[in-house]
């Protein structure tokens, strides 16, 4: 038996009796069940299993510590009532807003932060990652890095402008909806019906083949498959909140419909409208890389991580794990807005009480 596993077992061991003494249940639970977890791997894999079990836990904690880091950062930056629901947020929380502060901060800086141009052509197809390539080079000879730092403004640009767009339009109607009543709700939520009813991709690949494949095109046609999940949810809340008394008062006192929305259903319908965003942000990034992937999204040669995907799979034939570094990139944008989400419901839906 080598040093590393005594150490290793010795360690987790260690601290489960220190938080067993000190009484934190949590904290006791998940080193115990780590150990466990790492005597049976220990058992099947061997040491090579243990190392993998430490890189993955040294990962976690380094994750959590960056989250917790970050989170004391933004109460220390934000006024004392933005500070104050921070302080509540769990680090699942933090570590999604730093994702996303990350994110935002290399597709805004895009230019500054890549050494080189999107389309760049700067080496051989397919060279290895080396001290002026730090991911190596795609089927082109463009550098992997600068691409993938340029695909956080296309994608993510795109994926944000296509939500806001369905969102404006889905909320509007639903609260028109719920406001009006009568015919113009009924025809409403029948169009919704009628579109929810077709499969988002397939609906998107019909559009996209026979109108072509523009930025405009794809904004559009996102924007018109999910504005129904908007106002579908929109109309729900809003509803709950026209048949108020307030609402009624302000009916009687001669209020037109702009007046209800803006000053009276608007302002009680923030917190799941919000939550809602991120989901449909989500899915809609999702759908747009989908489309990329499929070759009808965004055109080369602007980088998008979904035809990133697409132009290396070869390179997975061979071992190499560079077209899932940009799969990555979708893959932990989308994780962290889920993780932030789920904040903000659980906020909005006082499960806290």
């Amino acid at each position: 038996m080598s040093f590393f596993v005594i150490g290793y077992y010795a360690l987790l061991i260690g601290a489960s009796c220190l938080a067993a003494y000190f009484k934190q249940r949590q904290i006791f639970i998940l080193v115990f069940s780590l150990t466990m977890v790492s005597f049976i791997l220990g058992i099947i894999g061997g040491v090579p299993a243990l190392r993998f079990v430490t890189i993955c836990a040294g990962l976690l904690a380094l994750a959590a510590g960056t989250s917790y880091a970050f989170r004391e950062f933004l109460i220390v930056i934000t006024p004392d009532g933005v500070a104050k629901e921070l302080r509540t947020a769990p680090l699942t929380a933090a570590f999604g807003m730093f994702v996303i502060f990350t994110y935002a901060i290399a597709g805004i800086f895009a230019p500054v932060i890549a050494p080189y141009g999107e389309a760049e052509i700067i080496s051989s197809a397919f060279a290895p990652a080396d001290e002026n390539l730090l991911l190596g080079a795609d089927q082109l000879g463009r550098d992997m890095f600068s691409r993938i730092i340029y695909g956080a403004r296309n994608s993510v640009g795109l994926a944000l402008l296509a939500t806001t767009l369905a969102f404006v339009l889905g909320a509007l109607a639903g609260l028109l909806a719920a406001t009006k009543g009568g015919w113009f709700d009924q025809f409403m939520g029948r169009f919704a019906d009628v579109i929810m009813s077709v499969p988002s991709l397939i609906f998107a690949l019909l559009i996209l083949s026979i109108f072509g494949t523009n930025l405009f095109v794809i904004v559009i046609v996102v924007a018109v498959i999910y504005s129904p999940r908007v106002f579908r949810l929109t109309r729900a809340v809003a509803g709950n909140v026209v048949v108020m008394d307030y609402i009624e008062a302000a009916k009687l006192r001669g209020e037109g419909d702009w007046y209800l929305i803006r000053k009276e259903i608007l302002p009680n319908s923030t917190a799941p409208l919000v939550a809602e965003f991120g989901l449909e942000f989500c899915f809609v990034f999702l759908l747009i890389a989908g489309l990329s992937f499929l070759g009808l999204g965004i055109q080369p040669p602007t980088a998008d991580w979904g035809s990133m995907v697409r132009e290396n799979a070869t390179l997975i034939s061979f071992g190499d794990v560079t077209p899932l570094i940009p799969a990555g990139a979708i893959a932990l944008l989308t994780v962290a807005v889920n993780f932030v989400v789920d904040w903000m419901l659980y906020r909005s839906s006082g499960l806290k009480e």
